[in-house]
């Protein structure tokens, strides 16, 4: 492993079990959630990792967090293979890598008080030597994800609180433990359009003034364009395309990629790009096509696509040339 690259993921697969064709059937089908990804995340670098529905997403950012076994590849973490560890281990690990999940209404405990909330993770973990520490972490982790004064909002539950207001609690409860890396999983999804902008320039500020790698899970590339350093873009369980943010908004070499910036509104007319629009529906994860994945719905497919299944895109390579390359 590079020393600049402190997590690096290579070949990583998940398969889940899927019904048989019929109760005579021998034949063992899988769904290819996570089919082969590679990538590796620096210091203190936000990844936008973008693609629709269902591309695996969130199913590789439950691999990272050890919430899932992968069915093959690694994951690696300051040098360490931390793809298969037992409980203790992996709860060391959790300490530096935190997840916020897409949902504040669902990954919070509508029993507990918000000081309640933030607070476990540390008895969890057995930090702080006394309750006066823990609360000092605590009330810093609150003001630092916005909920200032922090007291104001100690003894309050989720449910009085609003959706912008319970993702910040969410955030706070993977601050306190002082994470290295955060996966921010559609972390806006569930909000308002006003209240999106905040959050996107809360983990932009805590990245600087934490030092925080961040891998940014979404599906709109128009929301993170200014706050990523590079994009991976996911489809059918593999990344497709990586490149710096300016390189994949100004120069996009996959066609999938292409469209996904297509219909990103943009309020300049002069600067609008015409859409488009795919055809049919994303292939089915089970029964996987032959050849480039993405071939069923690319606009610019030629026979070799059918057969041959093309790395993800290197800058200054197109899709086409990447297939005949491959093909030679």
């Amino acid at each position: 492993m590079s020393k600049e690259h402190f997590l690096e993921v290579t070949g990583l697969k998940k398969y889940f079990d899927a019904d048989r064709p019929s109760i005579f059937s021998r034949e063992a089908r899988y769904v290819h959630a996570v089919d082969g990804v590679d990538f590796t995340l620096r210091r203190s670098e936000v990844i936008a990792l973008v693609g629709e529905s269902g591309c695996g997403k969130s199913t590789l950012a439950l691999l990272l967090m050890g919430l899932e076994e992968p069915t093959a590849g690694t994951v690696s973490f300051e040098g360490r293979d931390i793809t298969h560890l037992n409980d203790n281990e992996r709860k060391d690990v959790r300490r530096k890598i935190q997840m916020v999940f897409q949902d504040p209404y669902e990954s919070l405990n509508p029993t507990q008080t918000i000081e309640e909330i933030i607070n476990e993770p540390l008895v969890v973990h057995g930090i702080g030597s006394s309750r006066s520490e823990r609360d000092e972490r605590v009330k810093k982790a609150m003001e630092d994800s916005g909920l200032k004064p922090a007291e104001v909002y100690l003894k309050r539950f989720p449910h009085e609180l609003s959706g912008g207001q319970r993702q910040r609690v969410v955030i706070a409860a993977a601050l306190v433990l002082e994470p290295e890396i955060l996966l921010a999983d559609e972390p806006v999804s569930m909000l308002d359009v006003s209240i999106r902008a905040e959050i996107i320039n809360l983990l932009a500020e805590l990245r600087i003034t934490r030092q925080i790698a961040v891998i940014f899970i979404t599906h709109d590339l128009g929301s993170v364009g200014f706050f990523a350093d590079r994009v991976a873009v996911m489809y059918l369980g593999r990344i497709v395309e990586v490149g710096t943010m300016l390189e994949v908004l100004e120069k996009p070499q996959h066609p999938y990629t292409k469209a996904l910036l297509s219909v990103i509104p943009v309020p300049n007319l002069r600067l609008r790009h015409e859409r488009i629009i795919l055809q049919g529906e994303t292939p089915n994860p089970i029964d996987v096509p032959t050849g480039c994945r993405f071939h069923p719905r690319c606009p610019v497919a030629i026979a070799a696509c059918k057969v041959s299944d093309p790395p993800f895109v290197s800058f200054g390579r197109t899709h086409q040339a990447a297939c005949l390359l491959l093909v030679k």
